[in-house]
């Protein structure tokens, strides 16, 4: 198997205020551990620009507009009460496309097993013409949307283990049966939307958990509600929505998954990708606040991608602060 990273500078210079979770410090940490002899075989791109063209799939004119205009050229734009841009802010968001589109082309042409795209800000929060949670452009719809209309996907899948829902993938793809949304995170939280009632066109799947459930209710709710639609959605593509704030050491919730956790959800999709679609999968940073946990959590869910095992990179986080 082969695996591609992709990343940006620009990346970590998207800074939100002083004291905010979503911070630059969490791409220097996923930088420190892939630093690492373990990694020595990912194959390592700069994240394109994303295309305007290509964002329109997901987000009409005016609210692309909007986010162009309100990129300040000096200090803070504040979009919502969570979510902020300074002057980096709107390069790194087209970067975090541009990985996207980038990492669908590499699977799609078969250069590549899977990618993991390691950009900020996340994207899965932003509905179609909302800004919130962090997120400015939803990178990984931005990206099915792509896989549908320049390799004729027919059918394509993400599926979201952050500990938040997903709230703007799910909106964005609700009326279209040819894509799934599967996710668990924890309920209730942060954007307040998840329920089980929330089905779409029968193509969305919530499996929501409660503050305090560890690896053995999410793996429950993975192999009872998530995994098995998934399997009977034949997917083309699988997109992953790679949360890590679910581990059991983040400060902004309250479920208790570990690194084996990450693992284990990273092997059993490729499972059901090498079934479906030649081991074709594109896997987004979304959240994951503590620095250590973050890092480790990476660390085991790409040497997964790179190895097809559990077996991952614990780092040295001695030096990292909260």
């Amino acid at each position: 198997m082969s695996t591609l990273l992709l990343t940006h500078p620009v990346c970590i210079d998207h800074a939100p205020p002083e004291g905010h979770p979503e911070r630059p410090d969490r791409l220097r940490a996923i930088n420190k551990i892939l630093e690492s002899s373990h990694f020595d075989d990912l194959i390592r791109e700069e994240a394109p620009l994303g295309r305007v063209e290509d964002i329109k799939r997901a987000h009409p004119d005016d609210y692309i507009h909007m986010i162009e205009q309100r990129a300040p050229s000096e200090g803070l734009e504040q979009l919502d009460p969570d979510t902020f841009m300074n002057p980096s802010s709107l390069e790194a968001t087209m970067r975090a496309v541009g990985a996207g589109t980038r990492a669908v082309d590499a699977v799609m042409n078969l250069e590549v097993s899977n990618a993991f795209c390691a950009v900020r800000p996340p994207g899965h929060h932003a509905e179609t013409r909302r800004a919130m949670g962090f997120c400015l452009f939803n990178s990984i719809a931005v990206a099915a949307h792509y896989a549908q209309d320049a390799y004729g996907a027919d059918r394509v899948a993400v599926v979201d283990f952050d500990v938040h829902h997903g709230n703007g993938t799910q909106e964005i793809f609700w009326s279209d049966q040819d894509l799934y949304f599967g996710s668990t995170h924890q309920m209730p939280l942060f954007p307040g939307t998840g329920a089980v009632s929330e089905t779409g066109q029968g193509n969305v799947f919530n499996a929501p958990l409660r503050a305090g459930d560890g690896g053995e209710q999410f793996r429950e709710a993975m192999r009872a509600r998530i995994l098995p639609a998934l399997d009977a959605f034949e997917p083309d593509l699988i997109l992953i929505s790679a949360g890590f704030d679910a581990h059991q050491n983040d400060p902004l919730a309250s479920l208790r998954l570990t690194e084996e956790d990450f693992a284990w959800i990273t092997l059993y999709l490729m499972e059901v990708a090498n079934k479906h679609c030649d081991g074709r999968i594109v896997s987004m940073l979304e959240g994951g606040y503590d620095l250590a946990g973050l890092a480790s959590s990476v660390g085991v869910h790409l040497q997964a991608l790179m190895r097809g095992t559990g077996e991952g990179e614990q780092p040295n986080t001695e030096d990292d602060e909260e």
